[in-house]
């Protein structure tokens, strides 16, 4: 028969830090980045939101 129900838990690594990359710098008017807003974007409004540059009291996106 086998001693009481007391189970050996696996020790699990200490929490390890990430090395954060430095944010670099992006161009959003890049012929890349501009490409990429051409084919994401239904009107210039539109563009500049994905962007960043959202106007005030403009409708909230619900998340996904």
């Amino acid at each position: 028969a086998g001693k009481g129900g007391k189970s050996k838990r696996s020790k699990s690594k200490g929490s390890r830090k990430k090395t954060k990359k430095p944010v670099s710098e992006v161009d959003i008017l890049s012929p890349a980045a501009m490409l990429n807003a051409y084919y994401i974007s239904h009107n210039a409004a539109a563009c500049l939101e994905f962007r960043g540059f959202s106007w005030p009291g403009s409708p909230k996106k619900k998340g996904k």
